[in-house]
């Protein structure tokens, strides 16, 4: 049952950090399993119930491989960083159609510089955000109250629309209409920033199921962008 992370959690990764190599990894693989693996594991197969309060598509996977958690291994082939670890624990709660589509989905990013919260879709193929670039287009209205009812959900926390977006309007789309700020976007994404002290409290699970609720209006605006059940 999932409790909390253990400082120690933070603290390996603050190391790793430091040691990013595959000798001092490898020497300190029981403490990753024990500190940080195990303990996501446990959260991962805890949050379904939570996940299901939100919505039944959207999934909550404990595996080791293929899961929800991301792998700590970095994929270095075109990078020029050739550190092979990543720093942080990622874990993405997809929607059950994830791994066939771009999707929108929950993240939860763990880091000792930075813990926050996202959901919505992140850097999207071009059929899919060109779909919810029609949408919003086709619907300038209904994209308009959604970020209206999120904002007037969201008061007491600080969700925010985050993201990378293009300088000039996308091919296809009138530069004069009322949304084309949006229209530029190529991340649709919230994103809240949490404490670190908060993952390792033992009621995290249903703090995490409230704030992701919070989202659940511009979540589901998205699903609709797409044809796929919120």
């Amino acid at each position: 049952m999932f409790t909390g992370y253990e400082s120690d959690s933070v603290k390996f990764l603050e190391d790793l950090r430091l040691n990013n190599n595959r000798t001092w990894f490898k020497s300190n693989q029981n403490r990753y399993e024990e500190s940080v693996r195990s303990p996501s594991l446990e959260l991962i197969r805890d949050f379904q119930r939570e996940l299901d309060k939100i919505s039944s598509n959207f999934v909550a996977v404990p595996k080791k491989v293929g899961g929800s958690l991301m792998r700590i291994q970095r994929d270095v082939r075109f990078s020029k960083d050739k550190s092979p670890y990543k720093n942080n624990i990622g874990i993405h709660f997809r929607h059950k159609l994830g791994k066939n589509i771009h999707a929108p989905g929950f993240y939860l990013h763990i880091s000792p510089e930075n813990c926050h919260l996202g959901a919505g879709i992140w850097r999207p193929d071009s059929i899919t955000l060109k779909k919810i670039r029609s949408f919003i287009a086709d619907n300038p209205n209904a994209w308009q109250e959604t970020l209206k009812k999120h904002k007037k959900r969201n008061l007491s926390n600080k969700w925010r629309l985050v993201g990378g977006s293009l300088k000039r309007s996308p091919l296809g789309f009138d530069k004069d209409h009322p949304a084309i700020e949006d229209l530029k976007r190529i991340d649709f994404i919230l994103q809240l920033k949490i404490k670190k002290e908060q993952i390792m409290d033992r009621d995290f699970l249903v703090f995490l199921g409230k704030v992701y609720a919070d989202t659940s209006e511009f979540v589901e605006y998205l699903c609709l962008a797409i044809n796929i059940e919120f």
